[in-house]
């Protein structure tokens, strides 16, 4: 495609054109258009021209289209929609959408905050794909660079965090979806519940047990542990793991320990025979959230999508203040 050539075409003559194959007569085309009948004849001759056709053979029927012009009459329509939606403002009408959107999320996010707003996403534009993925060390490049769409990421809010929303990279906005804590998981009939009902769970006791520890981003330290490390203190992480779900098996099959968001930790209790007890130091919360890039703040389709994950997950906290 040359675009110096199509910057010398007047497109308005396209619509003539249109108008002309519709009316098979220069009259009723000019009064259709508010156009004189001299003006529009100089249109026509300006086609004429820019196409190198006559286009149209005067009758005692009116205009009859030559054989290109009858060509051009099969693909003008849809032509001329094309660019009627190019000049429309920006829209997105979610149960006609087709659109696709991608996500990138932590793990702990698909159970406990996915379930929320999958289903009304879906249900009022069930033409819709959504493609998910794992939230990796590369997530968040790609999400600048518009090769990801949205992402969901929990990051603990202390100073020593690698992840800080007011330190944002550039370009990245994000909204706050809930704040969650740390608590720790442990098999049932662990012989530290003795400890606890004796009222002895304290850190030096929890410093003490072995952990079970998920790795993020392939980082195996997680700001508690830097935490831990500005007092003098160190876990013993005898076992790390890529996920969740592995981490609480084998929290439910040892004697290992395992701390994580106790959004995850009431799910993992449903699968697995495990207790939960509280982290026996006092430690900042961590907050789950939404990550887009700046270019798509008023994005019609984008703003959807925002506005429904934010408001479902709020309904659910709402609802029910004690289980995302």
């Amino acid at each position: 495609m040359s675009l110096d050539n199509l910057a010398r075409i007047d497109l308005n003559l396209l619509v003539i054109l249109q108008v002309l194959l519709e009316e098979h007569s220069v009259t009723r085309a000019a009064n259709r258009l508010h156009l004189s009948q001299s003006a529009l004849s100089k249109s026509l001759n300006r086609l004429r021209e820019t196409l190198d056709d006559p286009l149209f053979i005067r009758t005692a029927h009116g205009l009859k289209p030559t054989a290109h012009a009858v060509q051009l009459s099969q693909q003008l329509p849809d032509m001329l929609q094309r660019l009627h939606q190019l000049t429309q403002p920006p829209s997105f009408i979610p149960a006609n959408s087709t659109r696709q959107f991608s996500f990138a999320m932590v793990e702990s996010a698909y159970e406990t905050l996915m379930p929320y707003f999958i289903g009304p996403l879906l249900n009022n534009a069930p033409n819709l794909r959504l493609d998910t993925y794992f939230w990796l060390e590369q997530s968040m490049p790609a999400l600048q660079q518009g090769q990801i769409d949205f992402g969901i990421a929990g990051r603990d809010l202390h100073p020593q965090s690698d992840f800080r929303v007011e330190q944002l990279p550039e370009g990245i906005a994000h909204q706050t979806l809930f704040t969650d804590h740390q608590v720790c998981l442990v098999r049932q009939d662990h012989p530290i519940l003795s400890t606890v009902q004796q009222g002895q769970w304290n850190l030096a006791v929890y410093l003490e047990m072995s952990h079970v520890q998920v790795r993020c981003e392939g980082n195996e330290w997680w700001a508690l542990d830097y935490h831990l490390a500005t007092q003098g203190h160190r876990r013993r992480l005898s076992t790390t793991v890529p996920d969740f779900y592995g981490a609480a098996s084998i929290c439910a099959h040892s004697d290992l320990i395992f701390t994580l968001p106790s959004s995850f930790a009431r799910h993992a209790s449903k699968l697995y025979p495990l207790v939960e007890l509280p982290l026996p130091i006092k430690f900042l919360p961590l907050a789950y959230v939404l990550l887009w890039h700046e270019r798509n703040n008023d994005e019609p389709g984008h703003k959807w999508i925002r506005q429904t994950i934010c408001q479902k997950v709020a309904e659910a906290f709402r609802d029910n203040h004690d289980a995302p």
